[in-house]
């Protein structure tokens, strides 16, 4: 059911979320800039002081837009997905406690498996779902590092999600692909704004929340896997981390985006080739399907490897000066 007519709701909220965000956030910067300044430091990609918590406008604009595109539970997933976002803005003003921000990331998790329709789930299964939606906020949290970088990838995967055959998506995203679209006009390169954890773990559990949506789990694998350029960076990164014997949350600027833009890339260059790749594999899993997708990520990964030992600051390099840094 929508309020208004199918044909014409999503492209006139997507719209109408994009200049409700970019005109919200003109009238929002002067406070953010009085309370939430971001002054650069040794583990910081950018040089001038830049607010951030701008991600509570796309995070309200499209959630309150979502339920006049379909009612279902996709409209109403953005709402599942609040409390974390109300949690993520007060960490921006405060710094809390990693083992509160875990709780209120637990807490999210069991929300989305228990309010979403699926089949019932052994006990075992649903740890592992716990700890993998968990992940995913996390991982979306850590490569929201770069102008551009985390908006521009997560407009991309909910146009997918909502493209996809059975998608229970649908147009109700389409809100909150306008609200990411007016945010990034402010947040790309040079940014005016940074969206904080506010915006970035509203998104992982958002995009988890779309995994979860989806019809069967070879749909399910498949959306994860579009994230590749996003989580696989991530995910890479946490487990050398520990190899190393760093503290999985200590700050840090050891992912391959940060090691591109050491090694010279422009924080454009760089979003520009993880959202490439991010709509890359979006069309290979849309036009061709699973089997596709698989092999574009192959692909991927072996581009990764090349930009990693070829392009990127080495690894081991880059820990030196983060440990030489002695981030707090």
């Amino acid at each position: 059911m929508t309020l208004f007519p199918p044909q014409a709701a999503p492209w006139a909220f997507l719209l109408l979320a994009a200049l409700l965000t970019w005109q919200l956030l003109a009238l929002l910067l002067p406070v953010l800039r009085r309370r939430l300044l971001d002054q650069p430091n040794a583990r910081s990609s950018h040089r001038t002081p830049t607010p951030r918590g701008g991600g509570v406008v796309f995070v309200v604009v499209g959630s309150v837009l979502a339920p006049f595109c379909g009612w279902g539970p996709a409209s109403w997933l953005p709402f599942l997905c609040l409390p974390l976002a109300l949690v993520g803005l007060v960490d921006d003003l405060r710094d809390l406690p990693a083992a509160f921000r875990y709780g209120a990331q637990l807490l999210t998790a069991v929300a989305l498996l228990v309010s979403l329709p699926a089949a019932p789930l052994p006990w075992w299964l649903i740890l592992l779902a716990l700890v993998a939606i968990t992940a995913v906020i996390n991982f979306v949290n850590f490569m929201d590092g770069l102008d551009g970088l985390v908006a521009s990838c997560m407009i991309v995967l909910l146009v997918a999600a909502a493209l996809a055959p059975g998608a229970a998506a649908g147009s109700a995203m389409a809100p909150m692909v306008g609200a990411l679209a007016g945010f990034l006009l402010w947040n790309w390169s040079p940014a005016r704004v940074f969206m904080g954890d506010v915006g970035s773990t509203f998104l992982g559990a958002l995009f988890a929340g779309l995994v979860l949506l989806q019809p069967d789990p070879v749909q399910a694998v498949s959306l994860l896997l579009v994230a590749f350029p996003l989580l696989g960076d991530a995910l890479a990164c946490v487990l050398r981390r520990i190899a190393a014997g760093e503290r999985v949350f200590q700050a840090h600027r050891l992912h391959l985006f940060q090691r591109l833009q050491q090694a010279g890339w422009s924080h454009a260059r760089v979003s520009l080739v993880y959202a490439g790749g991010t709509a890359l594999l979006a069309l290979g899993w849309l036009l061709a399907g699973p089997w596709a997708l698989a092999l574009l990520v192959l692909i991927e990964c072996a581009a990764g490897l090349v930009l990693d030992r070829r392009v990127a600051v080495p690894f081991a390099r880059a820990l030196d000066r983060s440990r030489a840094a002695s981030f707090p």
